[in-house]
């Protein structure tokens, strides 16, 4: 979850960043009324991967610490205390399997087994209780609660800086080493769905998500939106701008999970030392609009695309969705131009295999949104 020291509300929180129409009639909302339950964090990311040790290498490289290994079993976790926040099993072929997310307790567990015709059974050595679900875009996904939570470890310190005209490092050198970035914890993962409308409303009403920010595709804002970022409904409490973002596309996918590190200096000095070790750069750095995170995106050795951030929005229930055109030009603030790897515009007979199909198929993924997805890429 995310620690709060302090708060430096912002004056308007979408203030010229969106629509200044927001939303019109028809528009979905921003958030269920009364859901089954209401998910409190993301809780770990479960892949299954052909090689362990080239996982194992990366994960070391990028930041995580192994909290256990076995011939056929990797488990990744960040510095804060909590479950591990990625699961990795050995397996034919590399693919990821799905989210789980975290309720408040096992009697929400039984709410929302009680209502999705599923059962409640136990996680085993991870310790607590499991609700396995499907999505309606076929995206498995896990929801757990009273979990075997990990106790923390060192932390890496963010650097004393000079900003502001405040002096607080005097008589001292900055040198921030060259070496993996240390992951503190899951932030959120990215998804992409054929069925965005019906599977939007299932996450709203069977988990709780609030919508932070909705985008839509240019030219087409009758059509409604084509991503939504979500958060989860924490009431006053702070929650990430987005554990769950989604997006339209012809296929159900994973996208990318974003991993929180402890700041800018830390998103780059872990860059560079992925650099010097040739693992592939796919985007960054840079500062994003929706979620306004500090990122710099990476692809692992099974080409999962994974993200550095630092510096995220949090808000609490009482803020409404904001709405913006997706453009390619306002993925960021500043930063590089967006790579044709980041947007998954890349030749790849599995994107091509998946438009014909997705184009086939009785979704929302229809000719009219293929067009307003390549104007994204343009735009």
């Amino acid at each position: 979850m995310t620690q709060l020291v302090g708060t430096v509300p912002a004056p308007s929180v979408h203030a010229d960043l969106h629509s200044e129409f927001g939303a019109r009639p028809g528009d979905p909302d921003d958030r269920h009324r009364s859901p089954v339950i209401k998910v409190i964090d993301i809780a770990w990311l479960e892949f299954e991967k052909q090689n362990l040790a080239d996982a194992e290498r990366f994960a070391r490289d990028f930041g995580f610490t192994v909290a256990n290994r076995t011939a056929d079993r990797l488990e990744l976790r960040g510095t804060w205390a909590g479950a591990p926040c990625v699961l990795i099993r050995r397996a034919r072929r590399s693919r990821f399997v799905g989210p789980a997310y975290r309720a408040e307790s096992t009697t929400d567990l039984t709410t929302l087994a009680e209502a999705t015709g599923t059962r409640v059974h136990s996680l085993g050595d991870l310790g607590g209780s499991v609700v396995d679900l499907v999505d309606p875009s076929g995206q498995p996904l896990r929801v757990v609660a009273d979990l075997f939570d990990l106790p923390s470890l060192p932390d890496q310190e963010p650097l004393t800086v000079n900003a502001g005209g405040k002096v607080a490092r005097f008589n001292a050198i900055q040198r921030p080493p060259r070496a993996p970035a240390r992951v503190q914890r899951l932030g959120h993962v990215v998804i992409e769905s054929p069925r965005f409308r019906e599977a939007l409303h299932w996450y709203q009403s069977v988990l709780g998500f609030i919508v932070s920010d909705f985008q839509f595709f240019p030219g087409q804002r009758d059509r409604g939106p084509t991503m939504a970022f979500m958060r989860c409904d924490r009431g006053a409490d702070a929650a990430d701008h987005h554990t769950l973002a989604m997006t339209l596309g012809p296929r159900a996918r994973y996208v990318h999970s974003a991993y929180q590190v402890a700041d800018l200096d830390a998103v780059a000095a872990g860059g560079a030392y992925l650099a010097d070790r040739g693992y592939h750069h796919a985007w960054g750095m840079g500062r994003h609009i929706q979620g306004s995170q500090i990122f710099d995106y990476w692809r692992d050795p099974d080409k999962f695309m994974v993200e550095h951030y630092a510096d995220g929005d949090v808000f609490d229930n009482s803020v409404t969705a904001g709405w913006a055109p997706m453009t390619a030009s306002g993925l960021s603030q500043w930063g590089p131009p967006v790579t044709r790897d980041f947007l998954g515009a890349n030749p790849d007979p599995d994107l091509v295999k998946g438009i014909l199909n997705g184009l086939r198929d009785d979704n929302e993924f229809d000719i009219h949104r293929l067009l307003g997805l390549l104007k994204v890429a343009r735009s």
